[in-house]
């Protein structure tokens, strides 16, 4: 499957493993990626905040490049909060046609114009919708046996339900869940896998953002995970970069392994722990995987 691919900003700086693994396990998956390295941020939300115009624009572009990518079914990223920026920027332009006529006039400029109709997905969706459980059980030459996942959603993949395309047939809030068990890992349900992270907030109220991200930890500790995993570059910034801090706020130890979704994939597919960088996490997941052998949910 040929796909346009947009990796984020976030995931090609702060979190380049993620940049990295995804581009070692599409192969594995029969996927090409076609990246759009021209395209910017989506601006988190944030930028919608202050000027939604520009916030609107620049998204524009960033569909109107992958529309131009020849034999593109469609169009995937690597992050959440992309994903819930996107489609928020989405739906505004789809439901007017004025408007979007008015924002492509910015993007005439550079030859370049935003026509409604193009599907974008994470990379979780796509795993579930377009491969396939079924053709990913298949796939799998390390089953993540002995392995206790706790699934972390966040928050821009799960709300709003209408804009993101959750309903009966579509029960992305639970692809986590389901993607887990596919791979032979045990799902670890706990109070805190779908809700915010506390990233959103962490240069207003970095106290308060910690405490988030310190009592969702504890809850998945608490509940005997092994890890998390996560579809958000940005959730994980807050669950394992700050982790240190988030005990201290907290005050308990936690030493939580948190991965990023193409990861826990990866290592599913076969794929070395080096190869996906997993060397690079502040929690190094040594818990829960043998280094020497690859062998998951056996380290500890």
């Amino acid at each position: 499957m040929r796909v346009a691919y947009w990796p984020g900003c976030v995931s090609r700086g702060f979190t380049p493993e993620l940049h990295g693994s995804m581009a070692k396990v599409a192969p594995l998956l029969d996927l090409e990626l076609i990246e759009l390295d021209r395209a910017c941020c989506t601006g988190a939300g944030v930028i919608a905040e202050h000027n939604q115009e520009l916030a609107d624009t620049l998204n524009a572009r960033t569909f109107a490049l992958a529309q131009q990518v020849d034999g593109a079914e469609l169009m995937i990223n690597i992050c959440s909060t992309c994903q819930g920026a996107q489609s928020e920027c989405q739906e505004r332009l789809d439901a007017n046609a004025e408007y979007r006529a008015h924002v492509n006039e910015t993007l005439a400029g550079e030859g370049l114009s935003y026509e409604r109709g193009l599907t974008n997905k994470n990379f979780l969706w796509l795993l579930v919708e377009e491969i396939g459980l079924e053709r990913l059980r298949s796939l799998v030459t390390r089953p993540l046996y002995n392995l206790r996942v706790g699934p972390f959603y966040g928050c821009y993949i799960v709300r709003p339900r209408e804009r993101l395309g959750i309903d009966r047939e579509h029960p992305r809030d639970h692809y986590l869940h389901q993607l887990i068990e596919a791979l032979g890992g045990t799902v670890i349900e706990y109070a805190g896998m779908r809700k915010c992270c506390g990233f959103p907030i962490v240069t207003m109220n970095k106290e308060a953002s910690l405490r988030q991200a310190g009592r969702h930890l504890g809850d998945a500790v608490d509940a005997e995970a092994d890890c998390l995993v996560t579809p958000c570059p940005l959730c994980h910034l807050n669950l394992d970069l700050q982790q240190p801090l988030a005990e201290q706020t907290v005050g308990r130890e936690l030493d939580l392994p948190v991965l990023h979704l193409p990861q826990l994939v990866g290592l599913a597919l076969g794929l070395e722990p080096g190869e996906l960088g997993l060397n690079r996490h502040i929690v190094r997941p040594t818990s829960v995987i043998d280094w020497a052998s690859a062998v998951v949910g056996a380290a500890a």
